[in-house]
């Protein structure tokens, strides 16, 4: 619920509110498991839709389908506005796109290998950093060759090139192992097993199609049906992370706003940074920063705060606490932990009171309009206005059928890319490509950024650019992520 452009997030002896343009300094939902954390992502996500901000949010379990459905009848909701005196409390059902990596409960969304880019890639092979390293080059390679690696059979293709003429290639671009090749491909047998190929190919999603809104000007809520693959953590992990820094790579910076541009929820965060390597843990913790600046909020949803990194859990000023058991030392660890970054409140022992909320109660602490930590509150979570748990497949159904979006991803392309270009021109190409590599190494190191006349790699980019239909140049350009520039 909104009052005066504040969001009404929970209410008991006092209400407590969540300023619109601080929800880009992002935010924690934590708690035990069923105490409520689905019905603070619920509420959150109606109210900013409500102010006209898109929400991006993971539905591992099903139950976020109900956002599209008016709430009416239940009771536990009319208990609930009853107790907290909510006056003109209505109920609503709003503008939600489904969308489903295996294209079956919402629009396919997919990326493209080129555009993921080697470190994110990397990690959803599990590759450690030697081999992290050969998969650089072997993106260096296609880079340089302008070519466009769309699914799985490029990568493939590509991979295979590179193996055998690791000798040749290892003369510009350093030591290629036949070795870590070969655990790549197998790597990549493995993802693919898990429906990783499902993921890969074109088209691509349009990050922009995430940020709009409806005729009334209600943000939509882009809702990314995540039951099945949620069942391959490292494949979830890794695509949401990569959603966050396509946001990043494309929005322009706004400085502060008077609302986000979009809010992302990441459910289940504790999968992001788990047996991350450091590399892609700086990152993250560089993202996040940055990226507030970009207009974009980001609240992590995780059982226990201690699965946050500490560098990351120090930029998240709203905090949502629902009740934690103390049961075991590591819980009664996360407890203290937890009490402890709130900003105490004089009439609140919080470290009791985190174990004693009921369910739909939380402890709460938001920034002010000076971008300080209100002091902590308990306090109910208002009820959402939308219906509560799952829907069923004829009502998902209809609101697909409904979509703005209907017909632009359903169809897969499958363009002339590395896999078509290098089973048309390597073997023609190759005694060219080795014998000026020869003669270039015998020279300078410093010719491998040389634009010159037309060579068997000039070539071959010139002929993969026409086939790919991008303005791209000869080589292709990586952001701070290591994703694809769009040019």
């Amino acid at each position: 619920m909104k009052e005066t452009g504040k969001i009404l997030l929970a209410k008991k002896e006092k209400e407590v509110f969540l300023l619109p343009q601080m929800a880009n300094r992002h935010g924690l939902i934590a708690g035990a498991t069923g105490t409520g954390k689905t019905i603070t992502l619920q509420v959150l996500t109606e109210s900013f839709s409500s102010l006209g901000v898109p929400v991006f949010l993971a539905d591992v379990k099903g139950d976020l389908a109900g956002l599209c459905i008016s709430g009416e009848g239940n009771p536990h909701v009319e208990k609930r506005v009853k107790e907290l005196g909510l006056e003109g409390f209505n109920y609503s059902a709003f503008p939600v796109v489904f969308w489903d990596v295996f294209a079956e409960q919402g629009h396919p969304v997919r990326t493209t290998i080129s555009e993921m880019g080697p470190l994110l890639l990397g990690r959803l092979l599990n590759l450690n950093d030697t081999q992290s390293g050969i998969l650089n080059i072997v993106f260096k390679i296609a880079d340089d060759l302008g070519m466009l690696l769309l699914d799985f059979k490029d990568l493939k293709a590509m991979l295979s090139y590179v193996g055998e003429n690791s000798k040749e290639f290892t003369i510009k671009y350093g030591a290629v192992s036949k070795q870590s090749i070969g655990i790549i491909q197998r790597a990549l047998l493995t993802l693919e097993e898990q429906g990783g190929n499902y993921l890969f190919g074109e088209p691509a999603l349009d990050i922009w199609d995430f940020m709009k809104t409806d005729a009334q000007g209600r943000g939509h809520l882009n809702i990314l049906a995540s039951e099945q693959l949620y069942q391959a953590p490292t494949l979830y992990a890794t695509f949401l992370l990569w959603l966050l820094a396509e946001l990043f790579e494309v929005l322009p910076e706004v400085g502060d706003v008077e609302k986000p541009r979009i809010v992302f929820f990441f459910d289940e965060a504790h999968l992001l940074f788990e047996e991350a390597p450091k590399v892609l843990l700086e990152k993250i913790e560089q993202v996040v920063r940055l990226i507030r600046s970009k207009g974009v909020g980001v609240f992590f949803i995780t059982q226990n705060p201690l699965d946050i990194p500490d560098k990351v859990l120090g930029q998240l000023g709203n905090r949502v606490q629902h009740a934690l058991r103390a049961f075991t030392p590591r819980e009664q660890k996360a407890v203290k932990a937890a009490a402890e970054t709130f900003r105490a409140n004089p009439e609140l022992n919080v470290v009791h009171a985190i174990t004693e909320l009921g369910v739909g109660e939380a402890l709460i602490s938001c920034l002010d309009e000076a971008g300080r930590p209100s002091m902590v509150e308990r306090a109910y979570i208002l009820p959402p206005r939308s219906q509560i748990g799952l829907i069923t497949a004829e009502e998902r159904q209809k609101v697909m059928k409904k979509s703005p979006l209907l017909g632009k991803y359903e169809r897969e392309i499958d363009r002339q890319s590395a896999y078509e270009l290098l089973q048309q021109q390597q073997f023609k190409a190759k005694d060219d490509v080795l014998a000026k590599q020869r003669s270039s190494a015998e020279t300078s190191s410093s010719q491998s950024g040389r634009k010159g006349s037309d060579t068997p790699f000039e070539k071959m980019a010139k002929s993969a650019m026409s086939s790919i239909g991008r303005q791209i140049g000869n080589e292709l350009a990586r952001g701070f992520f290591g994703l694809l520039k769009k040019r």
